[in-house]
């Protein structure tokens, strides 16, 4: 293998010759060999679309000479076509603010440009990966920017992956809505419901966190990029930061805007906090509706068995035939993590110093996976699950007839507690309360009927009859 010679202020390094990062990101490299993980993907794309935009408005104001300005938008351009993808290196476990990955971005990018203008890598007497590619940002504006735009480039995909969900369950409750089954609360018989009843709350429920999620997503398209290093704008024309947010928002077709305080926008991550407490709150959601899934689905033999299994895979290496409710353990597990991820950007976010929160990276590294795993496994759970889930009416009106919760029934005509104690009696006897009330005389079976008529006893019931 060759070798170049690179030096900054700490020394020389040998890099591989065939390389387009530099010195600081070979030196990243050697210091975090810590998860084995690269940069996502769109947090690279995010970045070079602000190395991008930066080279518009700096050669607008006449601070980059033509060529390298050309040339810089040139390399961005082949970037975010989906070159060199293999020079952005940098382990997201890096040093504070980001600092590592923007160099290696900075540092690509100036290479591919000194050789479009005739300059072999390394040699960065025409682009710099500082004083042009970098000019008048910072990593403590320009990270945090481009946490906001990764977050707003991932939407689409993850707002979609909701979208379809609540569509499917919509969909399911409109085709259960007429099995009627027992309801149970404290996992114990309750009053009746319908199938589809319960999906459609499922809708209902994941409805309202999609509108959590875009109420978060809101915010994110202020940035503070301008500030600089500490907010102030200091090494940046007066009219940079304008015009940078500008071509950024042309750039991406986004409604981006300058925060109303550049410097807040550097030490408050709260706005990305608040799209990952969105995320965690979809997530618990969805572990809830998960779990009431597997219970319905429990058995086939010896659980509830209201719903029936979409067979995906073999569930056990002993128990020949046996069918798991794989899809919805990998949605809970997918959920678990998102929490726990939450709870990591929770504490970088509130041990932010002074001017900087420098634990930035692994906010982002964090917030991408989450929006990122959350979405695939939502794709997988709507396509190989929900869309083919089915109803057992037989068994959901199985448990409904030895359903004690029926009982109920009969407050507003034979009083809470005689209705108590036919519900003891119910239980004891093994006689379900529909046939013990006209058993004992307290109905006819015309009236037992009328009274038990499952259309009526699942919407309200009562009529006043009293003056």
């Amino acid at each position: 293998m060759k070798y170049r010679t690179e030096k900054d202020s700490l020394g020389k390094v040998s890099i591989p010759a065939d390389t387009y990062y530099g010195i600081q990101t070979w030196r990243a490299l050697q210091n975090f060999p810590v998860s084995g993980l690269l940069p996502d993907p769109r947090y690279v794309k995010a970045s070079v679309l602000i190395k991008k935009a930066a080279a518009l408005a700096n050669y607008r104001l006449k601070l980059l000479d033509k060529d390298i300005y050309q040339a810089i938008i040139f390399a961005c351009d082949r970037i975010l076509a989906g070159y060199h993808s293999d020079q952005f290196v940098v382990d997201p476990f890096q040093a504070g603010a980001g600092t590592s990955h923007h160099m290696n971005i900075n540092e690509v990018i100036a290479n591919i440009a000194s050789e479009k203008l005739g300059f072999p890598k390394g040699i960065y007497t025409r682009v710099h990966p500082h004083n042009h590619v970098n000019l008048a940002q910072s990593t403590n504006d320009v990270i945090p920017a481009a946490a906001r735009l990764t977050v707003l480039l991932y939407w689409p995909d993850l707002a979609s992956a909701v979208d379809k969900t609540v569509a499917v369950f919509q969909k399911k409750g409109r085709e259960f809505a007429g099995i009627h089954k027992s309801g149970r609360t404290h996992l114990s018989d309750a009053l009746p419901v319908t199938l589809g009843q319960e999906f459609k709350a499922y809708a209902s429920a994941l409805k309202n966190d999609l509108k959590r999620l875009q109420a978060s997503r809101k915010n994110l398209f202020y940035l503070g990029l301008g500030g600089t290093a500490v907010g102030t704008g200091v090494n940046s024309h007066p009219a940079y930061r304008k015009l940078v947010i500008k071509e950024l928002a042309k750039l991406t077709g986004l409604k981006l805007k300058a925060a109303p305080d550049s410097a807040e926008s550097m030490q408050n991550v709260a706005d990305l906090l608040d799209f990952s407490g969105a995320l965690r709150i979809l997530s618990q959601n969805l572990i809830r509706i998960s779990n009431d899934l597997r219970l319905l689905s429990s058995g086939p033999g010896t659980g509830l068995a209201e719903l029936t299994l979409p067979e995906v895979q073999a569930g056990s290496t002993i128990m020949p035939g046996k069918v798991n409710p794989s899809l919805l353990e990998m949605l809970t597990m997918t959920a678990f993590q998102v929490i726990g991820s939450d709870q990591t950007i929770l504490l970088a976010s509130m041990h932010g110093q002074l001017e900087l929160n420098v634990f930035l990276p692994v906010v982002v590294h964090n917030l991408t996976n989450q929006i990122r795993i959350l979405t695939n496994a939502l794709g997988a759970f709507e396509s190989k699950y929900l869309r083919f889930v089915e109803a057992d009416r037989e068994m959901c009106n199985y448990w409904l007839e030895k359903s004690s919760g029926l009982a109920a029934i009969l407050n507003p005509h034979l009083g809470y507690e005689k209705a108590a104690e036919l519900y003891r009696e119910s239980r004891k006897s093994k006689i379900p309360i529909t046939e013990l009330v006209v058993k004992k005389g307290l109905m006819t079976s015309q009236k037992a009927k009328a009274v038990f008529d499952l259309k009526k006893i699942i919407k309200p019931n009562l009529t006043g009859n009293k003056k």
